[in-house]
């Protein structure tokens, strides 16, 4: 899979509120597929389809133990990510500096 694929994967996989709620939970420390469905009404198999969609995005990774199916957020394309999205702050904060000078200016002469 190319980075190409992998970010769009990713991005895709973080485009259902879910599996944003199921990262932020991981984020937290490994959990259960039942833990993770615990908050949600929606079924277990529909639960288990949005793990699926995140783990085949490499966001996240399962293991067994025992009779558990733990689920452990993995970090890399979180980071990888983030460098995509950081190539574009200058352009961002370059904007956002424009605004607020004309936001002043709109400001000054309501005055």
């Amino acid at each position: 899979m190319t980075e190409s694929d992998q970010l769009d994967a990713a991005f895709a996989a973080l485009a259902h509120p879910a599996r944003r709620a199921i990262l932020a939970h991981l984020a937290k420390g490994t959990a259960s597929v039942n833990a993770l469905a615990e908050p949600f009404d929606m079924s277990l198999p529909a639960v288990s389809k949005h793990i699926r969609v995140l783990e085949n995005a490499g966001l996240i990774s399962r293991e067994r133990d025992a009779q558990f199916r733990l689920c452990k957020l993995e970090t890399q394309p979180i980071r990888e990510i983030s460098g995509w999205t950081e190539q574009y702050r200058p352009i961002w904060d370059a904007r956002f500096d424009v605004m607020d000078t004309l936001l002043n200016e709109i400001k000054e002469n309501d005055q």
